[in-house]
């Protein structure tokens, strides 16, 4: 990402995430907020796991989340609302646990949007909405 002009829309790409697979980016920096497209738990190589457990799923996609929120010069502290897509409704809680013990005390807008499938075969995905951290 560039440090250019504020009211420039910069996009983040890092390996520390899985590159995009479709027509979008990792996230958009646009004024000083970085808008994070909805991270699937694909391992920052590209590899998927759709079998693991949905607590590995939810640490993964949270874990791809946080890198590109970091490469966007922000941090977990910043941001700002987070939505989780999770397969199943019974899967709500076993999201609050692993949410939790990422992000700690950390506690941004949130929203879990329960639905019936996601790409892949995979339970979980996440976007987000952080704040660029002021220099």
């Amino acid at each position: 990402m560039s440090d250019n002009n504020p009211s420039e829309i910069a996009t983040v790409l890092t390996d520390q995430a899985p590159v995009p697979a479709g027509h979008y980016v990792q996230a958009t920096v646009y004024g000083g907020m970085v808008y994070v497209s909805g991270q699937l738990p694909v391992r920052p190589g590209g590899t998927h796991a759709p079998e693991a457990s949905f607590q590995d799923q939810a640490r993964q996609a949270l874990d791809n989340l946080l890198a590109v929120v970091r490469a966007a010069g922000s941090s977990p502290e910043r941001l700002l609302k987070v939505t989780a897509y999770i397969a199943g409704v019974e899967n709500w809680p076993h999201f609050n646990s692993v949410y939790a013990d990422v992000l700690g005390d950390i506690k941004p807008a949130r929203a879990v949007v329960p639905v019936p499938e996601l790409h892949y075969g995979y339970l979980v995905e996440i976007d987000a909405v952080a704040a660029v951290d002021s220099k």
